[in-house]
């Protein structure tokens, strides 16, 4: 039985993520600033923390782990514009501190980090090296990429200084059950079982390569597991393309909805301080070489599946 520490184990991916360490009969440890919002047994426990204090994460090590997995963070772009110092404390302090701590305790530490990262590189797919470009300093949509990437540079000076067991995985737009209804895929199921019209940001022609909530899970788990991971980086999500519209148009159609999506103007609901990205590819070639992972799960039966839970769960449509 090995002992994981999940930080963020509350979160959309984090929940998952725990509840699958602990079936696989992993002993668990969810460090999170919120309730628990998954059911605690013998194999999964709860402690209540923020990770950016540093007397809060060393206690949480007192309980000994082989296996840190570092998820905590401020997420989704509508959080970015509102609180960008508390995205950019999170992902810097906070994992400056597991890191630290996972050093001492000398853990292995996988870090989860974002396609953001790679910004608006026009050339894609975006393979783990590849280059960075973003925009202005001044527009808080680049504060989520900008802390990855400086946390990233953490992680890899940690394993190069000091030797620590550490590993990369770089999410590329997971959906599933449970997660906030602020993203594509969750925005849209929950307008639309609510009787109202799913909304195509702009043109609805910006490419995304979704991948199941279940898939990233079982890619994180492996990076954890695999002693040929350490010191690498991984892009973890499906390498298969599709249009926001073309997403938006599925889930209409697996939710009965007759009425064809709402547009929605971007620049006049955000401002300057929002910029899109045209296309997010990622090459998953690494993953699929050194791990065996792949993300296996169609996109419409991920989806039919996040319609079905959300069914089944009024709470989140009251949300």
């Amino acid at each position: 039985m090995a002992r994981a520490l999940v930080t963020g184990g509350n979160g959309f991916v984090g929940s998952h993520l725990a509840e699958f360490l602990a079936a696989a009969g992993d002993d668990v440890t969810v460090f999170d600033v919120a309730p628990p919002s998954v059911e605690l047994s013998g194999s999964l426990r709860f402690l209540q923390g923020d990770v950016r204090d540093e007397e809060a994460v060393a206690k949480a090590f007192t309980h000994g782990f082989d296996t840190v997995y570092h998820l905590s963070a401020v997420v989704g772009v509508d959080r970015y514009l509102a609180v960008p110092a508390d995205v950019v404390e999170i992902n810097t302090l906070g994992t400056l501190n597991l890191l630290r701590q996972s050093h001492a305790a000398g853990a292995k530490i996988v870090v989860a980090s974002t396609s953001e990262v790679y910004g608006k590189n026009p050339v894609t797919p975006w393979h783990e090296d590849a280059d960075r470009v973003l925009g202005s300093t001044s527009v808080d949509r680049w504060s989520y990429s900008t802390s990855k990437a400086l946390a990233e540079h953490l992680t890899f000076a940690y394993i190069r200084q000091h030797g620590l067991r550490a590993a990369i995985v770089r999410y590329f737009n997971v959906y599933g059950p449970r997660q906030r209804p602020a993203y594509v895929v969750s925005r849209s199921v929950h307008r639309a079982l609510r009787g109202l019209a799913p909304q195509a940001y702009d043109s609805g022609a910006q490419t995304r390569c979704f991948t199941f909530v279940e898939d990233a899970v079982r890619g994180t788990a492996l990076v954890g597991a695999s002693p040929s991971s350490e010191g690498e980086c991984f892009n973890i999500g499906s390498d298969r393309e599709s249009t926001v519209a073309e997403v938006v148009s599925m889930i209409c159609e697996l939710t009965g909805v007759r009425f064809p999506p709402a547009g929605l103007d971007t620049a006049a609901m955000l401002g300057a301080s929002y910029q899109d990205i045209p296309r997010r590819v990622p090459d998953a070639s690494k993953a699929r070489k050194m791990l065996g992972w792949e993300a296996v799960t169609p996109l419409q039966s991920g989806i039919g599946r996040t319609i079905e839970w959300a069914r089944a769960n009024p709470w989140w449509l009251e949300s």
